[in-house]
């Protein structure tokens, strides 16, 4: 994503947030400006701390509210760990699903699921009528495994 890019989707978030009631503050502005730029999902508390490097005064609880804001609006997208933790990241344009690297939590999206007969066959036996899903693969990337695809060796 380009600075230009970047620039543009903070200042839609502001934005938004601004349309749905939220103060836009010097440390909720941080926050904003942290999650566009970065490429990895981020846990609350590092968001925190990389918030406070400019902002000392501001709280956790800042921090879990803005990411809330965002995420109802569908700005982040939640990621969830198998241990539990949730991480937070840009959300995709368009439906697209997460891969996440669980050693430096480098995310990529990719598409082109057709989960259409799963859905259908899984409502008719359940009786629910599914409305979204999420799908997420969890490994170790390219780089930390010392590895670079062919595409990446041209950069």
């Amino acid at each position: 994503m380009t600075n230009s890019e970047t620039k543009n989707l903070e200042e839609t978030w502001l934005e938004q947030l601004q349309e749905n009631g939220c103060r836009l503050t010097s440390p909720r502005r941080a926050i904003v400006n942290i999650l566009a730029n970065s490429n990895q999902a981020l846990e609350a508390v590092e968001i925190f701390d990389l918030s406070r490097t400019d902002h000392p005064q501001l709280g956790l609880v800042t921090v879990y509210r803005t990411l809330e804001m965002l995420e109802n609006l569908a700005l982040v997208q939640r990621v969830h760990q198998t241990e539990g933790c949730h991480l937070y990241l840009r959300a995709p344009q368009g439906h697209k699903h997460i891969l996440v690297c669980k050693e430096c939590h480098r995310t990529d999206y990719f598409s082109g699921d057709d989960l259409s007969e799963l859905i259908e066959v899984t409502s008719q036996e359940s009786g629910y009528q599914i409305e979204d899903h999420w799908l997420q693969f969890i490994g170790v990337c390219a780089r930390c495994r010392k590895i670079v695809p062919a595409d990446e060796d041209a950069n």
